[in-house]
């Protein structure tokens, strides 16, 4: 007998433009088809352009009549958000559509990005802040909706203000529970300043549960070169349909935060089973981390100092 998979009706996206990072694979992927086949015109920035050709027969071959295009993205490099954020200013398009998920969790050493962050913080938080000031202009032309991933992980941990770069002593996963809380404050706290200064830009948040996505996988480039032993465990529970959520089933929460006209502004949306481990999106209480609007507020002028990009410039 099989099981019903979780699904959700996304609206007629005709007309509108999507931006969708780390859309070359995995939970991404899977938002970027949805997208494309409601009608969106899909920008996929993307680092590696063989994957980002891969996904783009995928889509289309999934959406057939999809508009979707590559554009490059190495997000643990300020220079080429910056270059991204030229590109797409340049092609002076609103943008109304765009779902922060790209992401990368626990490298088993301590990594740096080209600007010498630590790795996580690097990727899943500054490259997506410098995005979102770099877009400002197109995502308040297009009155957006941006909607960031962040993680079960961020319901535990704190920022360590004391070292951000975890330079003197390194935990792969506090450091990603970092990443991802301060990700969280940040997507908060944009939408609160799009409140105060009228950008016309809602903001909410999304976390796909526990499913086996690319996340834990082999990844040579932060330093994995075999899936490891909880992406197996993970792997093995979902196919038997045991709690948690498939790769299908975790794109459902951003993929309803970002389009159903019923999702909210400042909220978070995850999987509505047991735990929020798996199942049919459902907006879910702020984790503890998440709720410090003076946090959100060090976070974001800490985040302009580290970047040297001011969303009050764009």
């Amino acid at each position: 007998m099989s099981r019903r998979r979780p699904d959700i009706a996304v609206p007629d996206l005709t007309g509108k433009r999507a931006v969708v990072t780390g859309g070359s694979d995995g939970v991404g992927l899977g938002l970027a088809t949805r997208l494309a086949a409601a009608g969106a015109e899909l920008i996929l920035p993307v680092r590696n352009p063989r994957k980002g050709e891969a996904a783009l027969a995928r889509i289309r071959a999934q959406a057939p009549g999809a508009h979707v295009s590559l554009r490059e993205l190495d997000l643990s490099s300020l220079g080429s958000v910056a270059a991204l954020g030229k590109i797409l200013r340049g092609e002076d398009r609103p943008i109304h559509i765009l779902i922060n998920n790209a992401g990368v969790m626990t490298p088993p050493d301590r990594r740096t990005t080209a600007d010498g962050f630590e790795l996580q913080f690097g990727t899943n938080h500054l490259g997506h802040f410098a995005l979102v000031a770099h877009l400002l202009p197109l995502l308040r032309a297009g009155s957006a909706r941006v909607t960031s991933q962040v993680s079960v992980a961020a319901a535990r941990g704190a920022i360590n203000w004391q070292d951000l770069n975890w330079e003197r002593t390194y935990d792969g996963r506090r450091a990603y529970s970092q990443s991802k809380i301060a990700f969280g404050l940040f997507g908060l706290e944009l939408d609160r300043r799009s409140r105060a200064l009228g950008w016309g830009i809602t903001s909410n948040l999304a976390h796909p549960g526990v499913a086996p996505t690319n996340l834990l996988a082999a990844r040579p480039e932060v330093g994995r070169a075999r899936e490891t032993t909880g992406r197996r465990l993970i792997g093995a529970l979902s196919a038997r349909g045991i709690l948690l959520g498939t790769a299908d089933s975790a794109a459902l929460p951003a993929l309803y935060a970002a389009t159903s006209p019923d999702a909210e502004r400042g909220r978070l949306y995850g999987p509505g089973g047991p735990g929020h481990l798996g199942g049919p999106p459902a907006e879910q209480k702020l984790y503890g981390p998440l709720r410090d609007k003076d946090e959100a507020k060090r976070v974001w002028e800490t985040s302009e100092e580290l970047t040297t990009v001011s969303a009050a410039n764009a």
